[in-house]
Order: structure tokens, then C-alpha cells, then sequence
């Protein structure tokens, strides 16, 4: 905006004084919050360990290599467990995602008053926990194991496909749910009909998606006694394996980028 300099000439400012003022304040109070955040978590530390670090993690990468091996053939049957707690916690999720999407959506809930906020909270509330917490809520439930693993990847995964499963249902086209429901067809011959086939696709996208990070998750499950890899792995640090423990990082390594592969050209035969 134009000034008024001492000449009486106009001069441009991208600010006026005050914007400029509250600006500054701005960045002196952020500045003043991150030292003393700083400063706190200064005091909360052992710099001693932080400066010996790099002596010890290459103390413990000499140890974990080279890997040991022989030790794969007891990784198969925990890798198989990984993939079957990510796909089966994947495909339960989408059953019970999919009403609760349907419920979310604003042109297909029954109730926008009071079964919409239901689902939203359903939503918020299984995507805000971390799947390692409920696998340890259902591992003092149901006890240790695979199952458990499979119920908290499941209840973890609801919230994320719902809400993307939900939008895509809010941007069909209505033209076409017009047409049916103009032949008199039902409220589920307008859902199966008019609204299913529209957001297919996403729901495909949506289920490799969420599937490709499932098996991230599921990984590290076994750490709290759910199962999988994570088992092996608890057990070889426990114990102090480093070469076990790098031949487990490398299996959870080859799985994740073979089903990031997987994910990518499946999504890209879908898109």
C-alpha cells in the first residue's frame, strides 16, 4: 500500500507499520517458545550418551554384520503371519468401513442429525488410536497372538478407508443416482446400482492403499506379542542377536518395498 514519506512523495510498502509490528512480535514469540523448549529439553537430556552415540551404533553395526544367514529358514513362517495380519486385517476392514461410509456421507446417511456424527465419531475415534495400542488393549482381551494383530490392524484401518471411501461417495454423480431412482428403484437398488459402480475404483485404490501400509504395521505388531516378524525380532534384541536382528530388518526391508511395488502397479492399473 502507498506511504507518505517525508517528501510528501508516495511510496509503496508491502505493510503498514502496525502489520509489520505484528509481524515481528510474531517471530519473537516463536523464537522465544523454541528456546525455551530448547532449554527444557536440554536439562531433560544426557548429552554424554548423545555425544557417545556414533561409537555405539558402530559398535553394533559391526556386530549385526555380517547377518546371520542360516537363520532364515526360521523366518518364513513369521513373515507369512506378517502378510496374513495385513491382508486379513485389510479385507475386515473394508466390510465394516464400508456401512460406516455410507452413514458418513451426506447424501447417503439416513440421519444427518444423529447417525452422521455417530460414523464421524467411529471414524475419528479408530484412526486417532495407533494400531500398537490396540494391540495391546486386544492382547489383554483376547490374548497373545496372530488374532490379536489381525483385530487391531482391522480396527485401525476402519477410520482411514471410511473417510476416503466417504468422500469419494460425496462427489458421485448424482445424475445418474437421479436416473435410477426416477425408475422407482429402491434405497438399496439406488446404493447397489447408482452409487456402487461410481466408487469402485476408489475403493480399490483405497484397499491396496491402505493394505500397502497395513504391512508396515504389521511388521512391528509382534513387539507387543502380536504376532508376525515383530515376534523374531523382539526376541533377537531381547537377546542381544545383532546378526539376527539385521537379517530380520532385512526381511521386513524386502517385504515393504515388494509390497510398495505390488501397491504401485495395482493402483496404477486401477487409476
Amino acid at each position: 500500500m502507498p506511504v507518505i514519506d517525508q517528501n510528501g512523495q508516495a511510496v509503496w510498502r508491502r505493510r503498514t507499520t502496525g502489520q509489520s509490528m505484528v509481524r515481528w512480535f510474531g517471530w519473537l514469540l516463536g523464537v522465544a517458545v523454541f528456546l525455551w523448549c530448547w532449554n527444557y529439553i536440554s536439562e531433560a537430556t544426557t548429552w554424554f550418551f548423545v555425544w557417545d552415540a556414533p561409537r555405539i551404533a558402530d559398535d553394533i553395526f559391526g556386530r549385526a554384520t555380517p547377518p546371520r544367514w542360516s537363520y532364515i529358514d526360521k523366518l518364513w513362517g513369521p513373515i507369512w503371519d506378517t502378510l496374513n495380519i495385513a491382508t486379513l486385517g485389510t479385507i475386515f476392514a473394508l466390510f465394516m468401513a464400508i456401512p460406516v461410509a455410507f452413514l458418513a456421507a451426506r447424501n447417503t446417511t439416513p440421519s444427518a442429525l444423529f447417525i452422521r456424527p455417530i460414523a464421524l465419531l467411529i471414524i475419528v475415534g479408530t484412526r486417532s488410536i495407533n494400531s500398537l495400542i490396540w494391540a495391546l488393549l486386544l492382547i489383554a482381551i483376547i490374548g497373545p497372538g496372530v488374532f490379536a494383530g489381525v483385530v487391531a490392524i482391522s480396527i485401525r484401518s476402519i477410520g482411514f478407508c471410511a473417510k476416503l471411501l466417504y468422500e469419494a461417495i460425496e462427489e458421485i454423480n448424482v445424475i445418474q443416482v437421479e436416473a435410477i431412482t426416477a425408475t422407482g428403484a429402491s434405497r438399496w437398488q439406488v446404493m447397489a446400482y447408482g452409487i456402487m459402480p461410481q466408487i469402485m475404483p476408489a475403493l480399490a485404490g483405497i484397499a491396496v492403499f491402505r493394505w500397502d501400509i497395513n504391512i508396515r504395521e504389521s511388521t512391528v505388531l509382534g513387539l507387543v506379542g502380536a504376532g508376525g516378524i515383530g515376534l523374531q525380532l523382539s526376541s533377537s534384541l531381547n537377546t542381544l542377536a545383532w546378526p539376527q536382528v539385521s537379517l530380520i530388518l532385512l526381511v521386513i526391508l524386502l517385504a515393504v518395498v515388494i509390497s510398495e511395488w505390488v501397491s504401485a502397479k495395482v493402483r496404477g492399473a486401477i487409476i
